[in-house]
């Protein structure tokens, strides 16, 4: 098992997981034996043992992280690159924001190490050093002509491609959208047509009908400046890092979420760092009652104090659930009622498909499907066509045909197998 580099700082730089189609976030597996293309598979994949055509279970393979130290410790490769991204993105000199993209470093730590190890390393070649020699050099120069350099094109992703659909149709070459927001609002002019002879009525008409256009594209464009202004073209990229704060915090961003129309993207951003940092300040204060209440006066006892609760909490717990089972060990049905009940209460919530992927192809019931399921849209899709394939190959389709086809857990087959049934799309064998 080698210990290799990622494709990137960036999840969304990476081919989705051949499993479960979900993101790869490291580490992530990649077999070593399949290939030209990789085949990546997630921890939860590669541990249930997942095959899929040539790829076997006992294939070797290649454990993909950048969580280890390139050019001084306490820096991760994948620092390293996150840092070199925020000095692209935020300019040299902005230190300020370059750690507030980064968010594990301060100001002070990353100017440290960029100047240290990009700057006034001899073993790099300094793309700022170069330029400032340039811009020497033009200055003594500056009766010749200046070359000229295009600049670099924007991503041009295709449109049925991953990148388009994760930035919901945007094209960075055109700053437009292959559907914008109240696509058809050209139709209402494409049949206007001003001539001498129409009435004052008809003219005022006509004049009406263009300025209800002009404040419909006004409206389009003020609604793209929040999307591009407040990061929200890649949708899952947003989601991601709203996940980073606690759950009070995440429900206070969707209610917040709203206003940030109102209020620049910075300002909006420190509003929400501000009442996560008073979230964690009043659980550090009521902790901190907690432990003078006990009597504990240092933190060496909290310590102690914190394990031993917890140990109360576990032994507590696995005397009501055997109080419990005492309770219905005589009634086989009462028993089994409480097991389905506790099974219940200590499975997964429904999954969010709030901006996955393939959503908007599902109807209601295919939705409700995935969320209980706890399947990405793109894969029940995947699945589902597959095994429509083979019932139309075959007239008819078996359990055991479909699990031999879908390679994930035999109850979720079973739940997608029976729900086709049940909606007509398949026929039993």
């Amino acid at each position: 098992m080698d210990r290799l580099a990622s494709f990137g700082n960036d999840p969304f730089d990476k081919p989705p997981c051949r499993g479960c189609s979900s993101y790869l976030v490291e580490p992530y597996i990649k077999c070593a034996e399949c290939g030209p293309s990789p085949f990546l598979l997630c921890l939860q994949c590669f541990t249930r043992g997942y095959e899929y055509k040539n790829h076997q279970s006992d294939h070797k393979y290649e454990i993909m992280t950048s969580d280890f130290p390139v050019l001084e410790p306490g820096w991760t490769a994948q620092e390293e690159m996150a840092l070199l991204e925020a000095v692209m993105d935020c300019g040299f000199g902005n230190w300020q924001d370059v750690a507030y993209q980064m968010r594990t470093k301060t100001k002070e730590e990353c100017e440290g190490h960029y100047m240290k190890n990009f700057i006034n390393n001899p073993l790099f070649s300094s793309t700022l050093l170069s330029l400032r020699q340039m811009e020497d050099h033009l200055s003594r120069t500056a009766d010749t002509a200046i070359p000229f350099k295009p600049t670099d094109d924007p991503p041009r992703p295709s449109f049925d491609s991953q990148l388009s659909r994760d930035m919901a149709g945007y094209m960075p070459a055109r700053a437009d959208f292959m559907e914008e927001f109240d696509n058809y609002a050209e139709w209402d002019l494409k049949d206007i047509d001003f001539v001498d002879d129409d009435s004052d009525i008809l003219h005022a008409l006509k004049v009406a009908v263009v300025d209800i256009y002009h404040s419909r594209l006004e409206e389009r464009q003020r609604r793209k400046k929040i999307i591009r202004d407040h990061g929200l073209i890649n949708l899952r990229k947003f989601q991601i890092l709203e996940r980073h704060y606690p759950k009070e915090v995440q429900d206070l961003y969707d209610v917040m979420r709203r206003f940030a129309r109102v209020v620049g993207p910075i300002e909006h951003d420190k509003f929400i760092e501000s009442h996560a940092l008073e979230f964690e300040l009043r659980r550090e204060i009521r902790r901190l009652q907690e432990y003078r209440r006990e009597g504990i006066q240092s933190f060496c006892g909290a310590k102690v104090y914190e394990r031993v609760k917890r140990i109360r909490e576990d032994e507590r717990k696995k005397r009501n659930m055997l109080c419990d089972i005492l309770q219905y060990i005589h009634d086989a049905r009462a028993c089994q009622q409480w097991l389905h009940k506790q099974a219940a209460i200590r499975s997964a919530p429904p999954l969010n498909l709030t901006g996955l992927p393939g959503t908007e192809k599902l109807n209601e019931r295919e939705k409700e499907l995935c969320q209980v399921v706890r399947l990405v849209p793109g894969a029940y899709l995947e699945y589902k066509q597959a095994l429509l394939n083979e019932c139309r190959r075959q007239g008819g389709l078996r359990l055991a045909q479909a699990r031999s086809l879908i390679k994930i857990d035999v109850n979720k087959t079973r739940k997608i197998y029976d729900f086709l049934i049940k909606e007509g799309y398949i026929n039993k064998a």
